[in-house]
């Protein structure tokens, strides 16, 4: 037994993945104190009898401000550009108070499912104004007490060619702002769109986080760009692309070189299954492409990546629960990952998107915030295949959900 000074809390026989046995995880002002085999300490107790404790999955990409739009217009779109175009025809109606109640929805599901921290997208630009920006930085306010949000701005219908739109951009900067994205796709000026969006995340010092190549034609794209603005202001390390579903459709060599470029230029790729899969190849009358990038063969090439939720019931993907372990299990079964890649493929919610946002401080670690979800399994190889429930989750120490495990009732009960 090894004694230890108090502690406010004490998780007891916790599997962690890094650990061969179970282990006491001890808790003293909100952060972990202690981790050790059978702390001898008199403290409130949480035994998780062998289940597997992990720091939260962390979502890279999610747009709250857009999300549980169905009913609101007809949802038979076939392109990134018609849902683009939906959506931009509602938003001029979104109110502060309607952001934040749809955006609620969404985030009290991604806490009950596990995730404890996320950086969502907010579109700024002279439709919308500031307004979703506002309901998205009162969410953040009210569910600071289990999830740390962060705000990534960015343009969703282009820079260069829409007037007001930068001057909105910097004034969000100015108000919280946390990171800066781009969508130079839409911009008649690409690369301009794509320089000006550095030149502001230097200015304020905040990462880079765009939206890029979202289709299936590999003859042209921005990456080359993007790798090289990475490069040209040191960027590397600060700097992620989200869907590039044209590296999807790359032939092995081209793939090959495109792989060791991104790793070169320190660019993140976060891949979006629900929505990549959507919309995707659906003009295809047969044998459809799945348009989905493979993160975890990128990320064993020294690339770093993630995956993550995107849209949740709006044009753009009409499906969702804002749960990332399901994402993770439905990548996995789509992008043929086998046995040997399960571990990968949860590295691709939690460790790897934590790198990719730079949170120093996550991980079930002495010292980080006494943040941790419990799953009703106890190994780890299997949470991606089992799907387990997650039956309780802490942030800072104090408990912000719990799930009642199902009953059975056999008629010889």
């Amino acid at each position: 037994m090894i004694t230890q000074t108090a502690f406010d809390l004490i998780f007891r026989n916790a599997l962690l993945r890094s650990s061969a046995a179970p282990v006491d995880i001890g808790v003293k002002g909100g952060r972990i104190a202690a981790i050790e085999p059978k702390l001898a300490c008199e403290a409130v107790e949480v035994d998780l009898s062998g289940h597997l404790a992990l720091p939260g999955f962390v979502d890279t990409h999610i747009h709250l401000d857009k999300a549980c739009l169905l009913g609101r217009c007809g949802h038979n779109h076939t392109s990134v550009s018609e849902a683009i175009r939906a959506v931009a025809g509602m938003k001029k109606d979104f109110t502060v108070e309607d952001v934040h109640a749809r955006g609620a929805k969404v985030l009290e599901r991604a806490i009950v499912h596990g995730t404890t921290r996320m950086r969502t997208h907010v579109e700024i630009d002279p439709r919308i104004g500031l307004r979703g920006f506002e309901g998205v930085k009162a969410l953040k306010r009210d569910y600071a007490w289990a999830i740390d949000l962060s705000l990534c701005v960015f343009p969703q219908e282009g820079l260069t060619n829409d007037p007001g739109a930068e001057e909105l951009l910097i004034q969000a900067l100015r108000d919280g702002g946390e990171a800066i994205g781009g969508c130079p796709y839409m911009d008649t000026d690409p690369n301009a769109h794509l320089g000006r969006i550095f030149d502001l995340a230097q200015e304020f010092n905040v990462d880079v986080d765009l939206h890029l190549d979202f289709d299936l034609d590999p003859s042209w794209w921005h990456l080359d760009e993007v790798c090289r603005q990475t490069e040209r202001r040191n960027y590397q390390g600060r700097v992620a692309i989200g869907h590039a579903t044209k590296l999807s459709a790359l032939p092995p060599e081209r793939l090959k070189a495109a792989t060791a470029q991104l790793a070169k230029s320190g660019v993140a790729v976060t891949v979006l299954p629900a929505t990549d899969l959507y919309l995707m190849g659906r003009e295809a009358t047969h044998n459809a492409p799945r348009g989905l990038t493979l993160a975890h063969k990128l990320a064993a090439d020294g690339v770093l990546c993630s995956v993550a939720t995107n849209n949740v019931l709006n044009p753009f993907t009409p499906f969702g629960d804002a749960s990332l372990l399901r994402m993770a299990n439905f990548y996995a079964n789509v992008a043929h990952a086998s046995v040997s890649d399960f571990d990968i493929c949860l590295d691709l919610v939690t460790e790897l998107p934590a790198r990719l946002m730079n949170l120093g401080d996550y991980g079930i670690k002495v010292g980080n915030p006494a943040d941790l979800i419990v799953l009703d399994t106890k190994d780890s190889r299997f949470a991606i295949a089992e799907l387990p429930d997650i039956v309780m989750g802490f942030k800072g120490g104090r408990q912000t959900f719990e799930r009642q495990r199902p009953t059975l009732f056999s008629p010889r009960n």
